[in-house]
């Protein structure tokens, strides 16, 4: 059976940057082993696997080890695909998801999704996963995701990970964010997932969900503006909505081209 298949760099207005993501649209869904299959010979942090079922938009999100609940950079590949390979005509987008239903809308050649919000709350950091990292944060908070908090962004830059030693904590399905106050945007942040076939994320959206109600209370700001300052860099246009959050971006078509299940 053939498939198409585009991929696409998301949260980045030029190719090579942001975080790259593969989409592929089924006419219905194949078996569970199988999506995952792809998603392993893809080699790419996510998969998504969508059906299209006239009012909704049926989205998966599959990474080489799990299917997981939420992910935005293969939820802006999507619509990308959606917008700009595939002609779709609506201006709002709805995906069903794991995660409830998702809003995409295209506004000024950024792709607009409509996250829940994930307030992280105070936590204590594990000890395997402190004692994976260079430098310590000064603040520790978790929701699905470790959020540790640090002095500035030359600590973001710096932190390296111990990767025997983390990968030693399961913290499936979720990560750990470092984060500070950016240099030249609002905050910085970094994603890293332990036992994972891709240790850095290079950009992250549904780490946002947490990271914009964190910084939009600490910082009394609604809109910010964030990188995550991998090697490829992503750029993020963020709003605080109480229960929910608005996470926008650009992406750029790398390929596309098509593939072949039995």
């Amino acid at each position: 059976m053939k498939h198409r298949l585009y991929q696409i760099d998301a949260f980045t207005d030029t190719i090579f940057g942001g975080n790259p993501a593969c989409v592929v649209p089924l006419d219905k869904w194949l078996p569970d082993e199988i999506l995952l299959k792809i998603a392993k010979e893809n080699a790419v942090a996510e998969t998504a696997f969508f059906v299209d079922k006239g009012e909704k938009i049926h989205l998966r999100w599959f990474t080489p080890e799990i299917e997981m609940d939420l992910c935005g950079h293969a939820t802006l590949a999507t619509a990308h695909s959606l917008a700009t390979i595939l002609d779709y005509k609506k201006d709002k987008i709805v995906f069903e998801t794991l995660s409830g239903d998702l809003i995409v809308k295209v506004e000024n050649r950024r792709y607009k999704m409509d996250f829940p919000s994930r307030m992280p709350v105070v936590d204590i950091l594990p000890l395997t996963v402190s004692k994976s990292l260079n430098i310590q944060p000064k603040e520790t908070l978790k929701s699905r995701d470790y959020v540790l908090v640090y002095e500035n962004e030359a600590e973001i830059r710096n932190v390296k990970i111990d990767r025997q030693l983390f990968d030693q904590i399961n913290l499936d399905p979720g990560g750990v964010i470092v984060t500070a106050v950016g240099d030249n945007c609002d905050f910085v942040s970094r994603f890293f997932t332990p036992q994972a076939s891709i240790l850095e994320d290079p950009v992250t959206g549904s780490a946002h969900c947490s990271l914009i109600p964190f910084w939009a209370k600490r910082l009394n700001k609604k809109e910010l503006y964030a990188q995550q300052v991998s090697a490829r860099l992503g750029k993020l246009y963020c709003e605080d909505k109480g229960d929910r959050v608005i996470i926008s971006g650009q992406a750029k078509t790398y390929s596309i081209g098509e593939f072949w299940t039995e």
